[in-house]
C-alpha cells in the first residue's frame, strides 16, 4: 500500500507560490475523470489512515467514512464526533448520481421557541446556553452513517471500528492543534468533563506530544460494532446521553423517546452549474443553496479573469458574499417546518438582478432580495460557531463520499458521554423566534426542528456526470466563503488545490468584514480600504477545507495548511 502525506511545509509551500496567478494553465478547468484511484483526505492523519486502510481491505468509501469519523472523534473531540451531526453528499459511480444523507440533529419533542432566553426575557449569553443541558440535540451522525452502510457498505460494520479501538485503549500523541484547543479561551475550557478529561497526571491540562487514552470511549465502540446504531439511541449510553443533557445548569429536555425517535433523511442534491461543472450540495437546513447562489453571483463579474494578487477580485468576492448571506440568513432554514424558496434563489434571473448589487465601492449591506415562492421572512443572525471538520473519499469502483461533520463549537456542549463530547447544535437556532416586530424567523426552535447549517459538502460532476471534484469545510458560518474562495482560485485562476486552500481567508457579512488580514499583502489590504474595505481579524477555529478536482485523469488533492490533514492514495 503506497501512502501519500503532503505535510504543512508543502503547504507552505504552496501559500508562497501563490504570487503566480496561473500555476496551472485555466484550459485544466475541463476536467477529465479516467481515473478511480482510491483516496483519502482528511484534517488528522490517524484519521486519514484509518480510511485508507478500510479502502484497503476492499471497503467501499462509506465503510472507510466510518472509520475516518470515529477515530476523528478520538483525536479531534473538539470538531466532530458520534455526540454530533452531519452531511454526506454521496456520488454513485454506476447510477452517476448524487445523493445526500442528512443527519443533522434535532430538537427535543419537549424544545420551546423560548428556551434560551432569560427570566428577562433577553437571549441567554452565549457562554451560557452552549454549557446548557439545552444546547444539545438529538445526535445524527451514528444513524446517518448506519442508513449509508445499510445501502452503499461493503464490509460489515463491526469490522470498522478496530482502527479508532486500538488507539483509544493504546493511546495516542496529543497534537499540537488539539493542544491549543485544550489550553484556548472558550467556554467549554472551563466544563468540568474537558477539564478532567484532559488534564495531566502530574497537575495542569495536557501539553502537545502527550499521550491521551480513553478507554470509555474504547468500550463505547466495541459496544458500537456489535449492535449497530442502536448502540447510541438506546440502553446503556442512551440513558447516559439523557442524564447527562439533562443535568444542571440549565438542564434539558431530551428523553429516550427522543433518541429512539431519532431518523435520517436520504434527500436529491440540490446542483447548479459553474464553468465547466455542475456543482451538488446539500439541500436545506444545509445552507447549500447560499453556496450555489455565491457561485452564480460570481459568474456573473468579471473575477475570473483576474487573480490572487488583485484587490478588485476580492472585493468582488466580498460584495458576493454579502449578498448571498442576506438571502440565506432570511430564507434558509428546515424545508420540514419552512418553505424555503431554493428555486427561486437559484433562478437565473434572480441571480442576475441580485448581482447589479455588486457596485465600485462596498456600501450599506445588503438587504434580501424577493426570490420566486419567499414566504415573508425576517433577517437571522444565529452566531454558529466554528467546531467542524470536512474529509473526502472515493473507492476503487469510484464512488464518492463528501462530509463535513460537527459537534458545532470547540468540544460541543463540554459534556462528555462514553468517551465522546455532546453538541451544542440546538445553540445553531435562533435564541429569539421573532425579529423586533415580530416577525418570524425561518431558524427558531421548534420540537423536532432541524438547526439550519453552513456544512456544504460538495461534490463536482463534469458534462458526462462524471466525478469531477469535491470540496468541503469547517468554519460555522464562515465555511461559504472558505468552500468559494477555494473553488474560485482552483479553477478560475487555475491554482493547485493545496495553494487554492492555502489563500487568505475573506468573510463578508452585513456590516463585517473579517478574515485572515496578516497574510494579505499591503497592497491588497490598501486595494481593499479604497474600495470601502477594512478588512478586520477573524475568529474561531479557522478554515479547514479539504478539496480535490481531478484535473487530465489525475488527483488534485490538498487539504488545509491551518490543520494538521493528509492527502492519502491508493495505488
Amino acid at each position: 500500500m503506497t501512502i501519500v502525506y503532503r505535510l504543512a511545509m508543502i503547504a507552505a509551500l504552496s501559500l508562497a507560490s501563490c504570487a503566480a496567478p496561473n500555476a496551472v494553465p485555466r484550459s485544466a478547468r475541463a476536467a477529465t475523470a479516467e481515473t478511480t484511484q482510491p483516496f483519502v483526505i482528511a484534517a488528522n492523519p490517524l484519521a486519514a489512515k484509518a480510511g485508507i486502510e478500510t479502502l484497503a481491505r476492499g471497503g467501499s468509501a462509506v465503510d472507510a467514512a466510518i472509520a475516518v469519523q470515529a477515530m476523528l472523534s478520538l483525536v479531534e473531540p473538539q470538531s466532530s464526533g458520534l455526540g454530533g451531526g452531519a452531511f454526506m453528499t454521496y456520488y454513485d459511480a454506476r447510477s452517476r448520481d448524487v445523493s445526500v444523507y442528512d443527519g443533522r440533529e434535532v430538537a427535543p419533542a419537549q424544545a420551546t421557541p423560548g428556551m434560551f432566553l432569560g427570566a428577562s426575557g433577553k437571549p441567554l449569553p452565549f457562554g451560557e446556553a452552549v454549557l446548557s443541558g439545552r444546547a444539545t440535540g438529538v445526535p445524527g451522525a451514528v444513524a446517518m452513517l448506519g442508513q449509508a452502510h445499510r445501502e452503499h457498505g461493503k464490509l460489515a460494520w463491526r469490522g470498522l471500528f478496530g482502527s479508532a479501538t486500538r488507539t483509544a485503549a493504546r493511546g495516542f500523541t496529543v497534537s499540537p492543534r488539539l493542544a491549543r484547543m485544550i489550553g484556548g479561551k472558550f467556554p467549554q475550557s472551563r466544563a468540568p468533563d474537558v477539564l478532567a478529561y484532559f488534564a495531566r497526571p502530574g497537575g495542569g491540562r495536557l501539553r502537545a506530544g502527550d499521550i491521551l487514552r480513553n478507554p470509555a470511549y474504547a468500550a463505547f465502540l466495541k459496544r458500537l460494532a456489535r449492535q449497530g446504531p442502536s448502540a447510541m439511541y438506546s440502553g446503556e449510553t442512551g440513558a447516559r446521553i439523557v442524564a447527562r443533557t439533562r443535568a444542571g445548569p440549565i438542564g434539558g429536555s431530551m428523553t429516550l423517546a427522543d433518541l429512539a425517535a431519532y431518523r435520517p433523511i436520504k434527500r436529491a442534491a440540490v446542483c447548479a452549474p459553474y464553468r465547466v461543472y455542475r456543482v451538488c450540495a446539500p439541500p436545506p437546513p444545509s445552507s447549500g443553496v447560499g453556496l450555489l447562489q455565491l457561485l452564480g453571483l460570481l459568474e456573473r463579474t468579471d473575477i475570473e479573469r483576474r487573480n490572487a494578487d488583485d484587490p478588485q477580485a476580492w472585493f468582488l468576492f466580498a460584495e458576493a458574499s454579502r449578498v448571498m448571506y442576506a438571502d440565506r440568513d432570511q430564507y434558509v432554514g428546515d424545508p420540514a417546518f419552512v418553505s424555503v424558496p431554493v428555486e427561486g434563489l437559484l433562478d437565473p434571473a434572480y441571480i442576475d438582478q441580485r448581482a447589479k448589487l455588486i457596485g465600485a465601492t462596498a456600501g450599506p449591506p445588503p438587504v434580501a432580495g424577493i426570490p420566486r415562492g419567499a414566504a415573508p421572512a425576517a433577517a437571522d443572525r444565529t452566531l454558529e460557531p466554528a467546531g467542524t471538520s470536512h474529509f473526502i473519499v472515493r473507492d476503487r469502483a469510484g464512488n464518492v463520499v463528501s462530509m463535513t461533520t460537527t459537534v458545532e463549537s470547540i468540544f460541543g456542549s463540554g459534556r462528555m458521554v462514553d468517551g465522546f463530547f455532546l453538541n451544542n447544535q440546538m445553540t445553531d437556532f435562533s435564541f429569539l423566534p421573532t425579529d423586533s416586530k415580530g416577525r418570524p424567523l425561518v431558524n427558531a426552535v421548534a420540537p423536532g426542528k432541524r438547526p439550519r447549517s453552513s456544512m456544504t459538502p460538495l461534490i463536482l460532476i463534469d458534462r458526462q456526470g462524471r466525478f469531477a471534484g469535491a470540496i468541503g469545510s469547517a468554519g460555522g458560518n464562515a465555511i461559504l466563503p472558505f468552500v468559494a474562495k477555494s473553488l474560485v482560485a482552483a479553477v478560475d485562476w487555475g491554482l493547485p488545490m493545496q495553494a487554492a486552500i492555502a489563500l487568505p481567508n475573506l468573510v463578508a457579512r452585513g456590516k463585517s468584514f473579517g478574515g485572515e488580514e496578516t497574510k494579505f499583502s499591503p497592497q491588497l489590504l490598501d486595494g481593499l480600504k479604497a474600495r470601502g474595505i477594512d478588512l478586520k481579524p477573524g475568529q474561531g477555529e479557522d478554515s479547514g477545507v479539504h478539496g480535490v478536482l481531478i484535473r487530465d485523469g489525475k488527483i488534485d488533492g490538498g487539504y488545509d495548511p491551518r490543520r494538521e490533514g493528509a492527502v492519502l492514495t491508493l495505488p
